[in-house]
């Protein structure tokens, strides 16, 4: 029997500095013995609630169901314990699987290695077993398979979510350096935004902030657009369970409000992309949408303005962008009275060019970044 079935565990992966509002979430659900960990959440439940999750959660990245977990202290006996797998359980010859590993603290110290130690571990079970064997598929793959090893202890899993949740599907058009979703999420939620004021991004590049806004208020499933989820192949995945939560996703969704949320960016690239992936969602359209520089933008009192300017790492000029935070503090004096700002700094050196003293810094990462949400209320 898996590992998940004798238990009810799962783990939910999460991105950096985001393990207590992952875990906030999950609450929310109805799960149990939540229990935060690095980048992650373990936590019981049962598989309706795992659909449910990936279906609706907004921050977590993904959902992963342990088959094993075993000590290990070298590849050969990975070879050996992962071969003993019932793979046939959720994996075929027909189908095609991919493997994503991590490792740390421990005698195998190649990921890369690894994760090919358990590939071979699955072709061989189908050789030894049907004479055929999976192919992988390392972009779109039928299912995921998830090898972590720490401290000498292997615990193999199956990924419920099928990929990163991050990957909304409404994304079809892009700009350099654009927020994760799921980050664009967790700004949202903590900056308390309930659809009581407007939102407005002015500098709203792809649309990822206004895209995750409507979402948010319209109650649309974070995973309304996705295909196929990995709990699918699950044994003991129950389809009629999964139709009804789908049914619910759209029986509890709202409509927008014209005027609601609306966004602007400088740059007509970039207008044209956040047109093109809010249109791809429920509502999307009620988003207004123009071409504008902040600078010359009408007042927005009593308005939740969240951001995510440009910081200097990958784009723009570092004199230039002081120059143009510095700006954006001025904007929001002048224009912005009664609103709440909440900006997203990927260069925490530039905090200080606004020139107005934050309520709150809030440490987040994007990517690789470790950047600080600012909160500024403009009395």
């Amino acid at each position: 029997m898996f590992e998940y079935k004798k238990t009810g565990r799962f783990f939910a992966q999460v991105a950096g500095k985001m393990e207590e509002l992952g875990a906030a979430e999950l609450k929310e659900f109805g799960v149990k013995e939540i229990k935060p960990v690095y980048r992650g959440v373990w936590f019981k439940t049962d598989l309706e609630h795992i659909y449910r999750i990936n279906y609706r959660c907004r921050l977590i990245t993904r959902v992963l169901a342990p088959l094993l977990s075993f000590d290990c202290h070298s590849t050969n006996y990975l070879l050996k314990t992962a071969s003993q797998i019932e793979w046939d359980e959720f994996l075929s010859p027909k189908n095609t699987f991919a493997i994503f590993a991590t490792v740390s603290n421990s005698k195998i110290n190649h990921s890369h290695y690894a994760s090919l130690v358990l590939k071979d571990a699955v072709v061989d079970y189908f050789r030894g077993k049907t004479g055929e064997r999976p192919n992988i598929n390392r972009e779109n793959p039928d299912v995921w398979i998830n090898l972590h090893i720490e401290n000498n202890k292997a615990h193999i899993s199956l990924d419920t979510s099928g990929g990163s949740l991050h990957k909304r599907g409404y994304r079809l058009q892009s700009v350099t350096a654009p927020m994760q979703e799921t980050l664009a999420a967790a700004i949202i939620r903590l900056s308390g935004w309930n659809g009581t004021t407007p939102f407005m991004d002015p500098m709203c590049g792809s649309g990822t902030l206004l895209s995750e806004a409507l979402l948010h208020y319209c109650r649309i499933p974070s995973a309304y657009r996705r295909k196929k989820f990995g709990f699918e192949n699950l044994p003991d995945f129950d389809k009629e369970k999964w139709q009804k939560i789908k049914d619910d996703g759209e029986r509890l969704q709202r409509d927008l409000p014209e005027g609601l949320i609306f966004g602007s960016d400088i740059d007509k690239d970039a207008v044209y992309a956040a047109i093109t992936n809010l249109n791809s969602l429920p509502q999307g359209k009620k988003v207004k949408i123009e071409q504008a520089d902040f600078r010359t933008l009408s007042g927005m009192e009593n308005t939740t303005i969240i951001c995510n300017p440009p910081y200097g790492l990958r784009i723009g000029d570092r004199t230039e962008l002081k120059g143009l935070y510095k700006a954006f503090g001025d904007f929001l004096k002048q224009k912005c009275k009664g609103s709440t700002a909440w900006i997203y700094c990927g260069n925490r050196e530039l905090i200080g060019s606004l020139g107005l003293k934050p309520g709150a810094k809030i440490p987040l990462m994007n990517g690789n970044l470790d950047g600080r949400l600012v909160k500024i209320e403009v009395y």
